[in-house]
Parts: structure tokens; sequence; C-alpha cells
């Protein structure tokens, strides 16, 4: 699905849902990634996760422009456009717009792991980052620290 098409969903379904015209921008947001979608107060454009648009029948994302024209509608109504009031509660509900956006499945980052030891006593350190051996020294002894190995571990995040 394209902007384009983004565009022309968004407005069908504000007037099918909400029986109002949705005047504004809605548009694809690929650095989205964790939120299905953002409604921004001070333009009143809505960007989605274009992630959320996996299925043939767009049901997924039907659902999360429906939680996104509530906060539109709410804002321009001058409500307030939180989650937690009822207005807003009462209107996804009436909708039928997604609550919380679904997982997107598990996210594999890569991370090193370095391993140091100490040339005097021979104590290890284990780090996340990489450390300059020519400034820090053994918390120990006061020795000089070798960089033994490094390797690169495979992380899965549920996000």
């Amino acid at each position: 699905m394209t902007n384009t098409e983004l565009q022309r969903l968004v407005e069908q379904i504000s007037i099918k849902f909400f029986a109002k015209s949705f005047n504004h921008h809605a548009y694809f947001n690929s650095r989205l990634r964790t939120t299905g979608g953002r409604y921004h107060l001070d333009s009143h454009d809505i960007d989605i996760n274009p992630k959320m648009d996996n299925d043939p029948t767009h049901q997924v994302l039907i659902g999360i422009v429906k939680h996104e024209l509530c906060h539109y509608h709410l804002h321009m109504a001058g409500f307030s456009a939180k989650h937690n009031t009822p207005e807003f509660k009462r209107l996804l509900l009436a909708v039928g717009g997604s609550r919380y956006a679904p997982r997107l499945g598990n996210r594999v980052t890569s991370r090193f792991s370095y391993l140091y030891r100490c040339d005097q006593c021979g104590l290890e350190y284990h780090r996340k980052r990489k450390i300059n051996v020519s400034k820090y020294v053994c918390g120990r002894c006061h020795g000089k620290l070798r960089l033994i190995n490094y390797q690169l571990e495979k992380v899965s995040k549920g996000v």
C-alpha cells in the first residue's frame, strides 16, 4: 500500500465510522518501531507504522487507523485526546478500533561481548562495550588488561 492509498483509506474510514471528514495528511513512517501509529497534535497529521500492514485484509491497519482517528476527531472537537479519558474509550469502543498495536514478533539484535584478563592476577572482565586497555587497569592489582577474545551474540527481543 502506498501513502496515497493510505490517505484514501483514512478518509473513507473517517466518513464511514465517524461521519466526519479527515482534512489532513496520513502517511507511512518507517521510523516507528514499537507503536502502530501516531497522531500529531500540532499538525493534525497521522503517521502509521508500515509493518502494521502485513495481512491482505488490512484488518490490523484498519484498527490502528480507527484508533488514531479517535485521537484526531476528539482533539478537533475540543476534547482531550488522551487514552485514559472516558470519551476516548467510549468512541474507540463504538467504532471498533484497536486498543493496542499487536506485537511485531521477535527482533534479533546483535551485541559484542568482550573478555579482558589481567596479566598479573588473571582476573577476567566480561564487558558489553570495548574498553581502552591503555587507559584502564585491573581493579584488584592495577595490572595491565589484555583483550582475550570477543564474540558476536544474537539477542532476541520480543517487540
